[in-house]
């Protein structure tokens, strides 16, 4: 039987008619604090930048955030804070009011110009396409990270910044140098959003998503090519997790990271101090306050999160 393509080990990008969950945004208010919690659970940072969209002068304007990230083999985490008094920036700062934490999830896809045509025509209200890009140092010299981001307008997805990007920069934005990580993390697999109504917003984002909501105990699970969602609502996300309080709903309260040991893990999170729980295949920890509500949810593959198990 032909390997799928989403199934190649090391291949980031999807291909036609594939769609990932490339990346997570933690937004905070301290990048430094954010930065220190990252290596406290044993993940690589790699480098601060600021992100900029062209001006149409040959010039660059600021979009109002830059960010550090966390980079997998598959996916990544994004840590965004404020860095211009912009329409993204004040948008950015009306989620920081609810609470820091995670606002956006992104999606990959081969053409986001592709993507914005389905959301319109699905009957999403729809932003311009952006084409946005950040300085990365690379081991060559100077380098430039570009994507283009295909987004609907506020309130469309008031679970977060839901968006759709093409990368057009595979090997600036994943370098090998910064894969590798202490805690032994592999990917980025599943997120969890706990919603008020959770039939309408498992109908939305499966629409959202163009792919199907099964439903099974945990919540709705939309499955992509790689990784997922799992709608869900308050009581379910806590007793998956009971350490964790939800501060507000709709609220993306877990995020799921393949690792290649938990025994690693665990050793590591023990000698770096900061608490988890084992439970079966998984282990669960709560983000260092830096990063905001919510936690991790650690496994060794993805088929064994609670919410992707029969039954």
């Amino acid at each position: 039987m032909p390997i799928p393509p989403s199934a190649i080990p090391g291949r980031q990008l999807p291909g036609p008619d594939e769609t990932f969950l490339d990346h997570v945004g933690h937004f905070v208010a301290d990048a430094d604090a954010a930065t220190a919690a990252l290596k406290q659970a044993g993940f690589f940072v790699a480098p601060r930048s600021v992100q900029v969209v062209p001006d149409g002068h040959g010039g660059t304007t600021p979009t109002g955030t830059g960010n550090v990230t966390v980079m997998f083999r598959r996916g990544y985490i994004e840590i965004l804070f404020k860095t211009a008094d912009t329409p993204l920036g004040r948008e950015f700062d009306g989620a920081l009011t609810r609470h820091a934490g995670v606002h956006l999830a992104a999606f990959a896809v081969s053409e986001a110009a592709t993507a914005h045509a389905r959301l319109a025509a699905d009957g999403f209200r729809v932003r311009p396409l952006v084409h946005m890009q950040r300085p990365v140092d690379t081991e060559a010299g100077p380098g430039i990270a570009a994507f283009t981001v295909a987004r609907v307008e506020a309130g469309e997805m008031p679970e977060g910044r839901m968006q759709f990007v093409t990368h057009h920069t595979e090997a600036t934005v994943w370098q090998p140098r910064w894969l590798d990580h202490q805690n032994g993390a592999t990917g980025l697999a599943d997120m969890v959003v706990a919603v008020t109504d959770r039939r309408e917003a498992a109908a939305r984002f499966a629409r959202f998503l163009g792919r199907t909501a099964d439903r099974n105990p945990s919540g709705d699970l939309i499955r992509l090519e790689r990784g997922g969602v799992l709608v869900t609502d308050a009581g379910t996300l806590t007793g998956l997790v009971p350490e964790l309080t939800v501060p507000s709903l709709p609220f993306i309260g877990v995020y799921a990271v393949t690792v290649r040991s938990l025994a690693v893990l665990e050793g590591t999170l023990t000698r770096n101090r900061l608490a988890f729980r084992r439970h079966d295949e998984r282990v669960t920890a709560l983000f260092p306050a830096a990063l905001g509500a919510g936690a991790w949810m650690f496994v060794e593959s993805a088929e064994r999160l609670p919410w992707r198990r029969p039954g």
